[in-house]
């Protein structure tokens, strides 16, 4: 493994994590980065942190998230339509699934970059088990894996441990990237991640 190791806290549901994911792996790639896969549940992480689910926050600040996700979007080019039908879902069983992914050491970060491109290009609803299930069979896996991931004790005592490490570690946004326990939150963020990477 790597002696470069990125802690990488996340939601399945978060426009800013896709925005920022392949620019991350490229980042990581270029400093020869571990990145460790860590998606979490933010709706324990929220009110711990004093941040606020999308819908309770006031709507000035709604209002401007939507220009900032057009002017990002354009800027970076990436594919993203911003007002997706199936927004806010539950999110549990895809970020298991991409844990689950991570164990069995079966490219979690590609999981996690097909999971964020159904829910902000392609309007599919990530919360849906047959959603999820055609995205692992266009992963090349097989359904059962689905199952195995819902059913499995150890993602979700991750997802908890993950979740529980994330509030330890004063997270409280998605994405946050933690290098050498320095913490760097949105993916606005990475020119700095980079430049610490190229320190050491």
């Amino acid at each position: 493994m790597s002696a470069k190791t990125i802690d990488y806290y996340f939601t399945p549901m978060s426009p800013w994590a896709y925005l920022g994911h392949e620019r991350f792996v490229a980042i990581a790639k270029k400093h020869g980065a571990h990145i460790e896969v860590k998606p979490v549940d933010y709706g324990r992480i929220f009110p711990v942190s004093g941040g606020l689910p999308l819908a309770q926050r006031p709507k000035q600040r709604q209002a401007y998230r939507m220009f900032e996700l057009k002017r990002w979007r354009d800027h970076l080019n990436v594919p993203l339509n911003p007002t997706p039908k199936h927004s806010p879902v539950p999110v549990e069983l895809a970020a298991r699934l991409i844990i689950a992914a991570d164990i069995k050491e079966l490219n979690a970060m590609g999981l996690a970059l097909a999971i964020h491109r159904a829910a902000w290009v392609e309007d599919r609803d990530i919360s849906d088990p047959d959603t999820l299930k055609a995205i692992c069979a266009e992963q090349g896996r097989k359904p059962e894996f689905l199952w195995e991931a819902e059913q499995s004790e150890e993602t979700k005592r991750l997802y908890d441990a993950y979740t529980q490490e994330a509030i330890d570690r004063q997270v409280f946004g998605a994405p946050t990237y933690f290098y050498k326990d320095e913490p760097f939150w949105g993916q606005d963020r990475l020119d700095f991640l980079d430049r610490a990477l190229a320190r050491g």
